[in-house]
């Protein structure tokens, strides 16, 4: 059975980058996905950004989510821009916390991601599919796992409809994820994401800015492969083909790929898998 997809893009800075971006979309909506959603930059830093290439998204014909984070906006400036995506026709948002811009202290009405949650809901009612975000691997300021846990079942009750995992390739810690979250009685889809690999150093980088877990044998592997950018990018695909046919076998309920605004590599694990 063929699961639904989506694809996570993120707002690009140049003409030229918008060109190349619009002809990776068109390769990946090949793939019929779900929808497709785009980031938002510290602090909302590329709300604008963000809005546009949702609403290039829509005007291509797909349906599209785009990322809303809380750090450092009012009510205000919320009700604002819930009114914005209202008009342009957008019907799911990823509902974040969001990360702070370096140098900028907390600032804002909304503390925490299900603040916003609840808020998006107090004032559009069901207007949203509401999407939150969650941590497998927990959170890297979580407290402790089952605050981790706490946290994200907050979100759900403040009226979330389904979550998205950061990326992580042990398959085990997103089914021990789903099972704990069963185990507080909730029901949400948990969707897992898929990040392709394609760069060694991209990769530690982000995961460990991130807290994503990289297994030792996969880190080591890596690093074995030195410069060699095709064993690289041969031994990722895979990788992530595995962990998504074992997500797939498991009963994850889609994939979402963080795409890193590329065609190719999330190309490759899909028609791997058939």
């Amino acid at each position: 059975m063929r699961l639904p997809l989506s694809f996570e893009f993120f707002p690009t800075k140049t003409p030229e980058g918008a060109v190349k971006l619009r002809a990776v979309r068109q390769q990946l909506y090949a793939r019929k996905p779900e929808f497709c959603s785009v980031t938002y930059g510290a602090g909302g830093s590329t709300h604008q950004g963000t809005f546009g290439a949702v609403q290039e998204i829509l005007s291509e014909g797909v349906d599209a989510a785009s990322h809303f984070s809380c750090i450092g906006a009012t009510r205000a400036t919320v009700r604002e821009q819930l009114a914005e995506l209202k008009a342009m026709g957008v019907r799911r948002l990823v509902a974040l916390r969001g990360d702070l811009p370096s140098g900028y202290g907390i600032g804002g009405e909304f503390l925490y991601a299900s603040d916003l949650v609840a808020f998006i809901r107090e004032e559009t009612g069901r207007d949203f599919h509401i999407e939150v975000a969650c941590y497998p691997e927990v959170h890297p300021q979580a407290r402790s796992p089952e605050a981790d846990l706490q946290a994200f079942a907050t979100k759900v009750k403040a009226g979330a409809d389904s979550a998205i995992t950061q990326y992580f390739f042990s398959p085990e810690a997103y089914f021990r994820f789903v099972d704990d979250v069963r185990k507080l009685g909730l029901d949400t889809p948990i969707v897992p994401g898929i990040m392709p690999i394609t760069s060694s150093t991209q990769l530690m980088r982000f995961s460990d800015a991130c807290g994503a877990e990289i297994p030792r044998w996969i880190r080591l592997r890596l690093q074995g492969f030195g410069d060699d950018t095709a064993s690289i990018k041969a031994f990722g695909l895979d990788v992530v083909t595995d962990l998504c046919a074992r997500l797939q076998g498991g009963g994850a309920p889609a994939l979402h790929f963080y795409t890193m605004n590329q065609s190719a590599a999330t190309l490759a694990v899909l028609e791997r898998l058939g």
